[in-house]
């Protein structure tokens, strides 16, 4: 099989043989670099996901003699398993549901140790060292606050996109984030926005408004800025997402669609968590 041939292809519907390919591509350092670039970014696919394929992009991630492009790539491949991993951790000793998760308890832990290791190791690329925070913060450690607020205060917008990512998974963040909604930077103006919605930061709903129906906000930025007002005001957002759901561009109205239904899904979690409280 070549590998490229399953970048035209849904993840599930891989052949049974596609987690195996990667893995040799993984693993073998005299294989085409391009291939095993592709091999680092499909190999963190849940359907394919395994201890082996992790311990191989670990393995990646902290080997020298590799690029620091595939080193990087390798680490963001991880990002995935870790966050599924952390969904269902129910405890230090055990996964709520171990069939969703596709690496065991074991080789979870020695991801997270070894990937703080990594990062706090400034030798490493600075590339290398942001690809492995976006991954690790994925699964939350005491760690992650100190690493973002660094990164985000060090001055160096690469590192400054970074720690607005990595606030979308590490909640505390608010006046940062609606600072950078303020940033010239596009990249992270979109981060913001996307973490503005994730935690539904209402002192970013007029922002993220104005965004939405301005015709002229780049696209990336529009679609994020839909899907933040569906998220912060799942009430209010219909009024603002029904007329774009007209919009001639099929994205932007598929977007609007999108919002408008989780938004209502939210509101209805809301009155049923209402409904099921006591009243005095």
């Amino acid at each position: 099989m070549n590998v490229k041939d399953l970048l035209g292809i849904p993840p599930w519907e891989w052949p049974g043989n596609a987690g195996e390919t990667l893995l040799e591509l993984l693993v073998d350092k005299e294989a085409d670099a391009s291939e095993r670039l592709i091999a680092a970014d499909l190999a963190g696919e849940l359907v394919v996901m395994n201890n082996q394929l992790a311990d191989a992009l670990l393995a990646i991630v902290a080997g020298r003699d590799e690029s620091e492009e595939l080193r990087a790539q390798a680490a963001i491949g991880l990002g995935p398993v870790l966050e599924q991993a952390d969904t269902e951790l129910l405890d230090d000793e055990q996964f709520d549901d171990a069939e969703a998760v596709p690496i065991d308890l074991p080789t979870f832990r020695n991801l997270q140790d070894s990937l703080r290791k990594l990062f706090l190791d400034e030798s490493n690329p600075k590339e290398v060292r942001r690809s492995v925070l976006e991954a690790a913060v994925r699964a939350r450690q005491d760690w992650h606050r100190s690493a973002i607020l660094d990164a985000y205060s060090s001055g160096d917008d690469d590192w400054k996109l970074t720690a607005v990512f990595a606030m979308r998974w590490v909640k505390g963040f608010d006046d940062q984030i609606l600072e950078a909604l303020e940033s010239p930077e596009p990249e992270i103006h979109l981060e913001a926005v996307t973490a503005a919605g994730n935690w539904q930061l209402d002192a970013a709903w007029p922002h993220v408004v104005e965004l939405a129906e301005t015709p002229s906000t780049p696209k990336l930025l529009r679609l994020a800025a839909i899907e933040a007002v569906g998220s912060i005001r799942p009430l209010e957002a219909r009024e603002i997402l029904i007329p774009l759901t007209a919009s001639k561009d099929e994205d932007i109205a598929a977007e609007a669609e999108e919002a408008i239904a989780m938004g209502q899904a939210m509101s209805d979690d809301e009155d049923e968590e209402s409904d099921g409280e006591w009243v005095n």
